[in-house]
């Protein structure tokens, strides 16, 4: 197998030193613990939970929670920065760590009052429970406003009916199909069907009626974390158990979805990151016809285009991460932006890194496989790029340009 290289163009130009730290800090991690355990947990679908847990012991399940609440207190470009190591190494266990710290844990500590974060934060932020968020379901994907869970008052209580699936980290214990600790999801209360009034809750494992309805196996990538379907018959909820006002999830829904968007964006550098780096050592090593394969023409354009569009992606998932409030609503032009142009370039980068290897980068053992059965995820979930030109030709015809 052709050794990797660490490119020195690679090392970022990060705005803080503590950001430069935290790089430094993960890359080690992922060297040491992630990288050893990436193509064995591939190859037999299973979620590392131990490893997930130490995460926890390095204050990374809580990175952009506030320190008043229990977290690191770091922004969205920490946020980026550890999305890109692990992927670099395991998208299907960044996706995880994706789940639970961006989609769980951080839409809490933003939207959650201070009460239900000292309820549910710590051990999602230690890592002995695992978080999940529940939007899609069965018959609704990216039409999030089409959901048909329900969420009915009944005195102090609210009455859940419903299905969720492809819910990362839905499944902790596959044998036991045993759910998710915490799951924030969200829920009609109201309105209707062109205006509904959309609520989010928190349901924890073991409530009576929330169950594993199946576990979602043979997956093209992303098999190192589990997804599953989740479903909720007549599950009683506290009014506790209620983030925010009814009705009023819809600000928290896009507000938490932007910094998913950067998130996953940053997985897409990652992969492609990585795709670089086995490319061009592999072209630099291996031979055909008497020269290095660096030398031949359709081959350097396939290094040269990769690491472009690389570096232009990585400029636009780091400048907007510099400007994306973590407290507010922030940019969906640019937020969905980042995830349309970068997860596309993901894909392509780890397509011509297989063609580079040839019969070997077919084969899971030279890591390139894997990335590129990973990175197709990236144009689906999180909404599809089909949503993110949808929704930026919207927002440039209501203007102003960013640019004006």
């Amino acid at each position: 197998m052709p050794q990797t290289v660490d490119l020195v163009s690679f090392q970022l130009a990060l705005p803080t030193e503590e950001h430069k730290m935290l790089r430094d800090q993960v890359r080690a991690f992922v060297k040491a613990e992630v990288e050893p355990q990436a193509l064995e947990h591939d190859k037999h679908e299973r979620f590392n939970l131990g490893l997930f847990r130490k995460l926890g012991e390095l204050g990374l399940l809580g990175i952009t929670v506030p320190e008043d609440r229990g977290g690191a207190g770091m922004d969205a470009t920490a946020a980026v920065i550890v999305h890109e190591e692990l992927s670099a190494a395991d998208p299907g266990f960044c996706l995880a760590y994706l789940a639970h710290s961006m989609l769980c844990v951080n839409n809490l500590a933003y939207n959650a009052s201070a009460a239900q974060c000292a309820r549910w934060l710590p051990k999602l932020i230690s890592g002995e429970h695992v978080g999940a968020m529940g939007m899609s379901e069965p018959a609704v994907g990216t039409d999030v406003l089409g959901l048909k869970t329900t969420a009915k008052k009944d005195g102090d209580h609210y009455v859940v009916n419903g299905r969720k699936m492809w819910i990362t980290n839905g499944v902790v214990d596959e044998v036991n199909k045993t759910t998710a600790d915490v799951m924030l999801f969200y829920a009609r209360t109201g309105g209707s069907d062109d205006r509904p009034q959309i609520t989010s809750f928190v349901v924890e494992r073991g409530a009576a009626g929330f169950s594993v309805g199946q576990k979602i196996q043979d997956k093209a990538g992303m098999r190192a974390s589990h997804t599953a379907e989740l479903v909720l018959e007549d599950v009683r909820l506290s009014t506790d158990n209620r983030i925010g006002d009814e009705g009023g999830a819809i600000k928290c829904m896009m507000r938490n979805l932007a910094v998913e968007r950067l998130t996953l964006a940053a997985m897409s550098l990652g992969i492609a990151r990585r795709s670089i780096e086995v490319m061009v050592s592999y072209a630099a090593e291996r031979t055909a016809f008497g020269k290095p394969l660096n030398e031949f023409g359709q081959i350097q354009r396939h290094i040269a285009e990769s690491y472009a569009e690389y570096m232009a992606c990585r400029a636009y998932v780091y400048d907007t991460s510099r400007q994306m409030p973590l407290d507010a609503y922030g940019n969906r032009l640019d937020s969905d932006g980042v995830k349309l142009i970068a997860s596309t370039m993901g894909k392509n980068v780890a397509d011509r890194a297989m063609q580079v290897l040839g019969g070997y980068g077919y084969v899971g053992e030279y890591v390139v496989e894997r990335l590129w059965r990973d990175a197709k995820l990236l144009e689906i979930g999180g909404g599809t790029i089909e949503a993110h030109q949808k929704n930026m030709t919207r927002d440039l015809t209501r203007g102003p340009f960013p640019w004006s």
